[in-house]
């Protein structure tokens, strides 16, 4: 079973206009707790003890909040240029290990994170899906069975011929870091992860 899980939290959120002026998606509430405090919890019903927080909007926020807290660490995204170089941030913290890789406002269950791990030995990665009406807005994910064929970052609407979306929850191998700093500079300027599991598929 893995025990380091890897959380994405560096972002501001910008679709949340006004929400997140003062305080970074990950944080804001819901049932009178952060987002981002219901995401620990449930990663560590999971049985993901060891975790590592990447921050960046508005980062003291988030350290101070679990500052104190055994078993989290943290490490801040200086130029929020995507999710690719977030997660090259883990590098030294995941070392040799697999582990989950998830977004701080993301909610599941236990069990999702569960089921991923169980799954990671068939393969170099595993990722969960949603079924949507069109992935335009998200990542497209392209399947034959149960296997990836193909992923592809906000395709543009109505152009999709998978109704699977990425639920921004995965489990790596630490081959991915082999991968994430040959990202190269998407069409939104950012260096994606979605590119990483791309660059992954194609090895």
């Amino acid at each position: 079973m893995l025990s380091k899980a890897v959380i994405l939290a560096a972002g501001r959120g910008t679709r949340m206009q006004a929400l997140t002026d003062q305080v970074p998606k990950p944080m804001l509430e819901v049932g009178g707790r952060p987002l981002l405090a219901r995401v620990v919890d449930t990663l560590r019903q999971a049985g993901l003890a060891d975790l590592l927080i990447v921050t960046g909007y508005r980062a003291e926020q988030v350290e101070s909040y679990f500052s104190g807290e055994t078993g989290i660490a943290f490490r801040r995204q200086h130029v929020r240029d995507g999710t690719a170089r977030a997660a090259l941030l883990a590098r030294d913290f995941v070392g040799p290990d697999d582990f989950l890789l998830t977004y701080g406002d993301i909610l599941t269950e236990p069990a999702v994170y569960r089921a991923l791990a169980e799954r990671l030995p068939g393969g170099e990665a595993v990722l969960a899906v949603k079924y949507v009406d069109d992935p335009a807005p998200g990542a497209a994910v392209y399947t034959v069975g149960d296997r990836v064929t193909r992923i592809l970052e906000k395709p543009p609407p109505g152009t999709s011929t998978t109704h699977w979306n990425s639920a921004g929850i995965y489990c790596f191998r630490p081959s991915l870091f082999e991968h994430l700093p040959a990202v190269p500079l998407s069409p939104r300027n950012e260096y994606e992860l979605t590119d990483a599991i791309r660059l992954l598929l194609e090895a």
